[in-house]
């Protein structure tokens, strides 16, 4: 059996510095604990290449070292909320690990390193209040100095070779608003030799440069004052500083003076000027990041990209006369985006990317017809906290993930690319969400940590896109919504349902319009997509109009499962009593309760209804599960009878049920628990009495492992054996073929499955032999495999 990733969707962490763009091309940015690699050439692919893991914690911080000799290994650094700095060759076929530094006693923040001949220092700061120094001695890395903040804390650092000598140039960006300049070697200790004053809030971003033709140092440093400073960093053969006057009228004048300091290399002392070079204004918002681009120092000129809180970013260009000005801006427009948190220029200076509040990456490129208009481009996205179930269309035709993000999310496959993308946004909520399920191709119910069932309709405006970018013919349903439905949705100001949005042609009846209210730019607006949306069409102009909110459980509801019909809706919420723990059965025709369900006593912890829709199996953190029949499956109503519900004497499971599955049969089931146990189960009928009992049929045991997912695929493979797809705790995922026994096929490990633990696993339904799986888990991602066989 072989399995190739078909798709992968996952955010960048939301911490500044968390992304860099390598001079291989490649982008490298924290996703969760490991580092995703993400290649833009294949610009639609929405494709992850490869995905670094050894982490402990969240990372915080990625830099791709740029002046790697030929030779080494080391050109990838990262620091975690692990309190530990990892040194990657990313080149490596292997994970590419190399060194792992341990010393700081809190999380690490930002890193940097520079090659130094072929010899590489890093650095490392904390919330520890410290930057510490590492260097390779004895084939091991090893501290080679502490700087001691006290209670201060650092917010960016940046190496640079000193013009004219073998030292090195370490810029600190305090707390206390200035920048401090440190010089050393690899040998050497650093000291500080000047401060930079002139910033009145922290200083956020550092980037530095060599200017072409003076060979001098452009430092720049962006501030959450909103102001950007450029200082320049002069070679003198003299310690001689130099004042310039400029007359601005009979009695104000501006002074531009230069501080200068000295350093020793050995039997030499090299002195240095340094000057406030310009001030860039024209952001709104805090400034969180500067990137030169080291393309166009080739050109003779330079260029300096900022990223800032005010949901923009803007490329800086200097004029003949020296003054920098505002070239190129970009950014999003509306929604209720946060800004952004850092942006990188390409290898060649042509794209650029935004690194946003909410872990979404956006890309622009250099029209190369007009070098002065950046058009979008399509990039990979995904959700930026644990994805906590997903569901597929009843055809396969998209997936449907949720997430403790606040959102829920559509992700098709783009038809002339044949590639998969986020196409919509149906939810984004104020609570973190907890599961969901689709009663039809166009209808959605979800649940969040609330006490509330929430339904949503497709407006008309995802019917359209969806037809065009997944290329669906075969759509009665999206016709009949066409004709009745809103056009789209929109969240108002301080609310959490979606309202719908109507189109000019269609008039709504009075008391259904839309409220107008004083955020405009929150406001649905139609689109007509040729190619997968951009995030802020996605936060704005995908959402799902809410139709209905179910009420009836007392806590917030953790577990959802609908008939494939779409007859009836079973909901479970988080309990630690018999009352609480009761199944609600909804009936979505008249979406009101037709029964309550009791066996379990404390929180169910998933349902799922039988193929063919007459059974509905619990799991329950009792350790127990438990099956239900219905005895009257007509349209008329509901009669679901407990039929099982295993104890002490016929349970074989001894902690807490986690999951379960029902094989295409309708007949037998699987569960597995905390206990490593999968435990198949058999439909037991008894002629003499007509009476069905359900009784254990085999037992798979992975010792030491907690079963945490479980999904049959929808048809048999080999031998008639049924394909069961196994997620465990540690992020692993089995594929198992079954009948009477156990038969392994292959193992996703941890490189290839999921890092964090597997949440929810899911065959897609299709007509055709070939067979995909996909896959969501707390280490954000979401995934889909093809499983050849």
């Amino acid at each position: 059996m072989i399995v190739k990733n078909c798709y992968t969707s996952v955010a960048c962490n939301r911490t500044p510095g968390a992304l860099d763009w390598g001079d291989d091309g490649l982008i490298y940015y924290g996703a969760s604990h490991s580092i995703a690699v993400y290649d833009p050439k294949f610009e639609g692919s929405a494709k992850i290449i490869r995905n670094l893991l050894g982490h402990k914690a969240r990372i915080n911080t990625v830099k791709k070292i740029r002046n790697v000799p030929s030779g080494t290994t080391v050109d990838l650094i990262s620091g975690s909320d692990d309190g530990t700095c990892i040194l990657w060759d990313s080149r490596s076929e292997s994970n590419g690990l190399q060194y792992v530094l341990e010393g700081h006693k809190k999380g690490v923040t930002h890193v940097d390193g520079y090659y130094l001949e072929d010899k590489l220092i890093v650095a490392s700061t904390s919330a520890d209040c410290t930057v510490k120094l590492w260097t390779l001695q004895d084939d091991t890395f090893s501290c080679l100095q502490t700087m001691d903040l006290n209670t201060g804390y650092c917010f960016a650092l940046k190496f640079s070779k000193l013009p004219g000598s073998s030292s090195l140039l370490l810029a600190i960006a305090n707390d206390n608003d200035s920048i401090t300049l440190w010089t050393g070697s690899v040998e050497s200790k650093f000291v500080q030799v000047e401060s930079l004053q002139g910033h009145s809030d922290w200083v956020r971003g550092l980037d530095v440069i060599e200017e072409p033709g003076s060979g001098d140092l452009i430092l720049a440093s962006s501030s959450q004052d909103s102001f950007i400073r450029l200082w320049r960093i002069s070679y003198r053969k003299e310690l001689v500083a130099q004042k310039d006057f400029e007359l601005l009228s009979a009695d104000e004048s501006i002074v531009l003076e230069e501080r200068t300091f000295t350093i020793s290399d050995g039997s030499q002392s090299f002195h240095y000027a340094v000057a406030l070079e310009s001030v860039l204004q024209g952001h709104e918002g805090w400034v969180y990041g500067v990137d030169f681009n080291r393309s166009s120092t080739t050109k003779g000129s330079l260029n300096l990209l900022s990223s800032s809180i005010d949901k923009t970013l803007t490329i800086w260009t200097p004029s003949e006369s020296g003054i920098w000005f505002e070239s190129v801006r970009v950014g999003e427009v509306g929604g209720g985006t946060l800004g952004f948190y850092g942006g990188k220029f390409s290898p060649d200076g042509r794209s650029i990317i935004g690194h946003g509040f909410q872990g979404s990456l956006h890309l622009w490129h250099q029209d190369p017809e007009n070098p002065s208009q950046w058009k979008p481009g399509t990039i990979i996205g995904g959700h930026f906290e644990a994805a906590r179930d997903l569901v597929w269309e009843p055809r396969g035709e998209f997936l449907v993930s949720l997430s403790a993000d606040q959102t829920t999310r559509i992700h098709g496959c783009w038809k002339p690319t044949s590639t998969w993308h986020e196409i919509a946004r149906p939810q984004v909520h104020g609570y973190d969400m907890q599961c969901l399920c689709l009663l039809s191709r166009y209808r959605l119910a979800s649940a969040a940590e609330e006490k509330i069932v929430r339904v949503f309709q497709a407006p008309g405006n995802f019917v359209e896109n969806f037809r065009q970018l997944c290329g669906v013919n075969d759509d009665p349903e999206g016709s009949d919504i066409l004709k009745t439905t809103p056009k789209g949705a929109s969240v108002p100001s301080l609310g959490l349902s979606n309202k719908a949005v109507y189109s000019s042609d269609v008039e709504p009846e009075p008391d259904a319009k839309h409220v107008k209210d004083m955020y405009p730019e929150h406001y649905f607006t139609p689109s007509s997509l040729q190619s997968p949306p951009t995030e802020e069409t996605l936060m704005q102009n995908t959402l799902w109009p809410e139709m209905q909110k179910l009420y009836g459980h007392g806590y917030e509801i953790y577990s959802l499962a609908v008939t494939s019909d779409g007859r009836w809706v079973a909901s479970a919420s988080r309990a630690t009593s018999v009352e609480h723990a009761k199944i609600l059965i909804w009936n979505t025709t008249t979406w009101k309760i037709a029964q309550k369900l009791t066996a379990h006593q404390l929180t169910v912890t998933q349902l799922a209804f039988s193929p063919d829709n007459t059974k509905l199996l619990a799991v329950s953190r009792d350790r127990t599960l438990s099956v239900f029949e219905n005895i009257q499956p007509n349209d008329e109503g509901c009669d679901f009878k407990l039929v099982l519900h295993t104890d002490k004497k016929n349970g074989v499971h001894a902690r807490i049920i986690w999951c379960c599955s029902w094989a295409p049969d309708s007949i037998n089931f699987v569960t597995g628990s905390r206990d490593g146990k999968v435990v198949l189960w058999e439909q037991q009928k008894h002629p003499e009495s007509e009476a069905v009992s359900y009784g254990s049929k085999s037992v798979l045991e992975l010792k030491g492992e907690s079963i945490t997912s479980l999904a049959f695929a929808h048809r048999t493979i080999e031998q008639d054996r049924w394909l069961l797809a196994i997620g465990l705790e540690t992020g692993v995922i089995h594929l198992y073929s079954v009948q009477q026994d156990w038969k392994p096929l292959t193992t996703l490990d941890r490189s290839f499955g999921h890092h964090l633990t597997v949440k929810r696993l899911a065959f897609r339904p299709r007509t055709d032999d070939q067979l995909q799986l996909a896959s969501c888990g707390e280490d954000n991602f979401v995934k889909i495999y093809d499983i050849l066989y």
